[in-house]
């Protein structure tokens, strides 16, 4: 199969072995690889616990039967691929959510993972003491890691990349991981993160504290000549696009941050409201006019939206860091009302050094502040700490205090959910299903409020990223104030995704190219003629395997909600001043044109994407 190594690594930590197989072709062909491949073996995962006795509700997120899987796809790796530096990472069980586990990250690891010989790598079991994963030209041994248990991010990084004493790239938890912070991320390459849900959680709950990679093995496409000419079709548009052209290339994701706040819907101060009258200071044109120091991208990419960054005096100097980037300085500035932006790079820097999925940590802090300010929160919990809306300082310590679960920190470590639980005003948590909200108010911007409501793994726009064409006009302009229409765009837009996240490329890609760019470029690669209805239909029914899954762990109508304060309170300001969201609505539309009853795929629709129970 071109594109593919072929091969799937097994690591059981229990026992202590490693085992390789391959490749279905046949799943392959059904459902590409990276999350596609991954969604369908946590499936088979759950079939074969459950005839052993063990239900999906008696699966413990933090213990041995919660498998994590790294996954790539059929164009990680493959040089002039638009962006292919991705992996996706996914587990049975969040220890967050209690739904399933999905995360991405771009970088290197994804590539090098296929350098060093396997499409997917799976970690089952746990060790009793601490170990690292080394993987090197189609070989793997699990090793001691009791030295760099402790250690953050980048020395660990250093070490083990010197330790192999050749290009490599390493994947890794920093001491969140470590203590089991529930929003604990994986970092790769020191700045890149598989952010959400927690899947850094459930690596340290199985004491590995690293994978490394490095090979020679290159994936190739089946069809060189016939790739050559798609990919380049595909690249001229990417570069010819205003946004992927040029925007994220001068300014980053950060771009969005004065966009989204002039159409009121940045979310500000634990989503109060949806305008920050200062926005314009953590933007990405003060981020590029003061801190920028160059560009970085991921393994093969051409936009490189990545900032290189440096504060060089004051409380919060770094001379060297990477980020924040948009959905960073929102959670952690705006979020938290916090418009120092030297503050929000130093933030942002402890939570790549620590290993925090820095959306889940800043909408924590912000219902912390909401809370505290609400009187809900005893002076004694904070040891000192001033947790009002925009102290700078106090949102540093309150990163490094969660990481280690030190004071305060304990608490905010359990994620938003668990902590306006715990103080008594659960609606102040800003999440879906457990998994906090990214940074777009959907009383301005309806389609991603339905987005936030359906998508399977909680909270989360890159589930479809209906702000393309609602805010963008992306790859057409819709009015964003508007509930008509949204379901069919958020459907197509989530099927999609799972399409791109399981090929697996950056999304940023499909500002630019869409399913008909895709086609011919996958089918030149693999060798198997993919048609854009065919392409759709996997995205549908990968979309809906998982749906089947997080039905299993009880989640279903229910649970596809939104935080009441954007269902009932209106946007008292800005371009959206006055709206809320109508999601009953949008989702009976949308269950209609899904074939989904009350959150649940029918029999009839399964069976219709060739799913089989």
């Amino acid at each position: 199969m071109g594109g593919y190594m072929g091969k799937i690594l097994r690591v059981d930590l229990s026992s202590g072995t490693t085992k390789i197989e391959p490749i279905s072709e046949e799943i392959a062909r059904k459902y590409l690889g990276g999350k596609g491949y991954a969604t369908y073996m946590i499936y088979q995962k759950l079939k074969s616990l459950e005839k052993e006795g063990i239900y999906p509700a008696d699966i413990d997120p933090l213990g041995e039967f919660n498998d994590l899987i790294f996954a790539t796809g059929p164009a990680t790796g493959i040089a002039g691929f638009p962006e292919p530096g991705r992996y996706h990472v996914m587990t049975v069980r969040s220890p967050l959510t209690g739904s399933i586990g999905s995360a991405n990250s771009g970088g290197k690891f994804g590539p090098y993972m296929k350098f060093a010989g396997f499409d997917i790598i799976v970690v089952e079991g746990k060790s009793d003491k601490p170990v690292y994963l080394e993987v090197v030209d189609g070989s793997a041994e699990i090793k001691d890691a009791s030295d760099l248990w402790g250690r953050n991010v980048f020395d660990t990084t250093r070490i083990l990349s010197d330790r192999v004493g050749r290009r490599c790239s390493v994947a890794c938890i920093g001491p969140a991981g470590e203590n089991l912070v529930l929003f604990a991320n994986i970092m790769n390459d020191e700045h890149r993160a598989a952010g959400r849900t927690g899947v850094g959680a459930v690596m340290g709950s199985k004491k590995l504290k690293a994978i490394v990679c490095a090979g020679n093995t290159r994936p190739k496409p089946e069809d060189p000549e016939k790739f050559r000419e798609e990919s380049k079709k595909a690249n001229d548009k990417i570069k010819q696009n205003p946004l992927t052209g040029e925007g994220l290339t001068k300014y980053g994701t950060a771009i969005l941050v004065n966009v989204i706040n002039n159409a009121g819907s940045l979310p500000f101060k634990n989503w109060q409201t949806g305008y920050n009258p200062e926005a314009d200071k953590i933007s990405g044109e003060t981020l590029a006019e003061k801190y920028l120091i160059k560009n970085h991208g991921c393994w093969g990419c051409t936009i490189t939206c990545g900032r290189v960054t440096k504060v060089e005096s004051g409380p919060y100097q770094i001379l060297y860091s990477e980020g924040p980037e948009y959905e960073s300085i929102w959670s952690l500035g705006n979020a938290t009302g916090v418009t120092d932006l030297e503050a929000i790079i130093k933030a942002n820097h402890f939570c790549d050094e620590y290993g925090l999925d820095t959306i889940s940590m800043g909408s924590t802090i912000a219902c912390a502040m909401e809370l505290y300010e609400k009187g809900s929160i005893p002076e004694e919990y904070l040891q000192g700490v001033d947790l009002s809306f925009g102290n700078s300082s106090a949102l540093v310590e309150m990163v490094w205090r969660t990481a280690f679960k030190a004071g305060f920190g304990k608490y905010l470590a359990l994620g938003s959910k668990r902590l306006a639980e715990m103080f008594g005003h659960p609606e102040l948590s800003m999440s879906v299903k457990g998994l906090e909200m990214p940074a777009y108010d959907p009383r301005g911007i309806k389609g991603i409020g339905l987005t936030y409501a359906t998508a399977n793994r909680g909270g989360c726009h890159v589930t479809g990223y209906t702000v393309a064409p609602e805010i963008a006009g992306l790859p057409e302009k819709i009015d964003p104030l508007t509930e008509e229409g949204k379901a069919q765009w958020v459907k197509a837009f989530q099927d999609f995704t799972c399409v791109v996240n399981s090929t697996v490329n950056c999304l940023f890609t499909t500002f630019a190219i869409g399913a008909e760019d895709f086609a011919p470029m996958l089918s030149a690669v693999t060798g198997w003629d993919f048609s854009v209805e065919e392409l759709m239909k996997i995205g549908e029914r990968i979309y809906n395997l998982e749906r089947v899954i997080i039905n299993k762990f009880g989640f279903d109508a229910k649970d596809d909600t939104l935080p009441p304060r954007l269902l009932k309170e209106a946007l008292p300001e800005g371009a959206a001043k006055g709206h809320v969201v109508d999601l009953d609505k949008m989702k009976k539309e949308y269950y209609e044109i899904r074939g989904w009853v009350d959150g649940v795929p029918t029999e009839e629709k399964l069976k219709e994407l060739e799913i089989e129970l």
